[in-house]
């Protein structure tokens, strides 16, 4: 069943577990991502980010979920991730995203409330969520990613001015992580993880979990984290199943694609603790 992250996060929340969000770049991952969700019966949030369009579109990923989400009878959201734009995030409630993100995060925070909250008032009446990104998750490749400087990494009392100005249903918080592919294991700021949950009440998010490992994974959610983006060791799972089979036929090689695709995920729900959907 289509849904917003708002219920299917607040329960992750109250009982200490996470949802994964898999990000898509073509049909073949959109079909993994469901077929997991499906077969473990769990929820989940399927992302499309703008990075991604020239891969396949966002009306490509709205016409594609609602006809594939017909028959599920789990709780799954489609969500913007990365949203660069209010323009972009209003287009995307309008072909029928039920959730999207707002990443002002490089921008003054003044400027990112007020964009912040501008989307919020428009998403809410439609019933559509908000998700909200305070500090900056930067890139894995970047130098000297272990030591980020700590003023980009989120600010508790920062956040708790954020979140009762804009409204926002989640918020993505900068405490170590980082996109794409690390040159070394990210270290995992947990402190500051629990200082931000003891002041924020709305579910936590972590972008730039691939590569973080399982375990701090798993330590970040009995911290607080609900929800998990997860995109590059998706694909890395998929380009690994491509390099050992080469001389296969295309036709073959798309379906066993998506089960690696399917069988990566698998190992994120078991580890975010995900529960089954009633």
């Amino acid at each position: 069943m289509l849904v917003n992250t708002r219920e299917m996060l607040q329960i992750a929340n109250e009982k200490n577990y996470a949802v994964p969000h898999a990000n898509v770049v073509d049909q073949h991952t959109l079909k993994a991502a469901i077929k997991a969700c499906k077969e473990l019966h769990m929820p989940l949030i399927i992302g499309w980010a703008e990075v991604h369009e020239k891969f396949i579109t966002m009306e490509e990923v709205a016409h594609l979920c609602k006809l594939y989400l017909r028959d599920i009878d789990v709780p799954v959201a489609i969500h913007l991730d990365h949203g660069s734009s209010i323009d972009v995030a209003k287009k995307a409630i309008d072909l029928g995203f039920t959730s999207v993100m707002f990443d002002g995060s490089m921008l003054p925070i003044e400027e990112n409330i007020q964009k912040t909250k501008e989307i919020v008032e428009y998403a809410h009446p439609l019933n559509v969520t908000v998700e909200a990104e305070l500090g900056h998750v930067g890139n894995g490749s970047d130098e000297d990613i272990e030591e980020t400087k700590a003023d980009l990494y989120t600010k508790p009392e920062e956040a708790v001015r954020f979140v009762k100005e804009t409204g926002i249903d989640s918020l993505a918080v900068a405490i170590g992580t980082a996109h794409g592919e690390y040159k070394q294991a990210p270290s995992i700021d947990y402190v500051r993880l629990a200082e931000i949950k003891k002041v924020i009440d709305i579910p936590l998010v972590l972008h730039g979990s691939s590569g973080t490992g399982l375990d701090k994974l798993n330590k970040c959610v009995e911290g607080g984290i609900n929800k998990v983006n997860i995109c590059t060791d998706l694909l890395k799972a998929a380009s690994a199943y491509l390099k050992e089979n080469a001389d296969q036929l295309y036709d073959r090689l798309s379906v066993e694609v998506e089960d690696a695709i399917k069988d990566c995920l698998k190992q994120y729900y078991k580890a975010l603790k995900t529960q089954k959907s009633e």
